[in-house]
């Protein structure tokens, strides 16, 4: 098993609506346009995963995300694809679509941000709520 662990943090233009995608950013801003995006802040972008990782990915397994906030969790599986360019600075996008681009970490989702647990969703609009995300790559 290979294992991440995201922590990041909540803002007051958190929505969480999009239908397709699901963002975690290291950016420390959020506009009310950014609808996919769940927290910001983030301690790693897709550049800061290992090689291990990486490589994982690019191989096709399975990714189960897991996103923890204040005792609530919710889990969403997507899936690694040979494109994967896996190099953006500061985003980790999660993807229903089979759309790639830099920001891009898993594509063929099972939810999107609007798909996550409203409790979640309503704890992260506080930005003093901490969120961690795991990502769990299994063999």
């Amino acid at each position: 098993m290979i294992r991440e662990r995201i922590v990041c943090w909540g803002h007051e233009n958190v929505r969480a609506t999009h239908k397709s995608t699901l963002e975690f950013t290291k950016e420390d801003f959020l506009t009310p346009r950014g609808d996919c995006i769940l927290c910001i802040k983030a301690n790693k972008g897709i550049n800061d995963l290992s090689e291990e990782f990486k490589k994982a990915l690019k191989s096709g397994k399975k990714l189960t995300i897991k996103i923890m906030v204040d005792g609530i969790e919710d889990e969403l599986t997507a899936w690694g694809d040979e494109r994967l360019i896996l190099d953006h600075a500061t985003s980790m996008v999660v993807r229903k679509s089979e759309y790639i681009d830099s920001r891009t970490l898993a594509v063929r989702a099972d939810k999107a941000a609007r798909d996550i647990k409203r409790e979640i969703v309503e704890k992260l609009k506080n930005p003093e709520q901490k969120a961690v995300i795991e990502l769990i790559i299994e063999d």
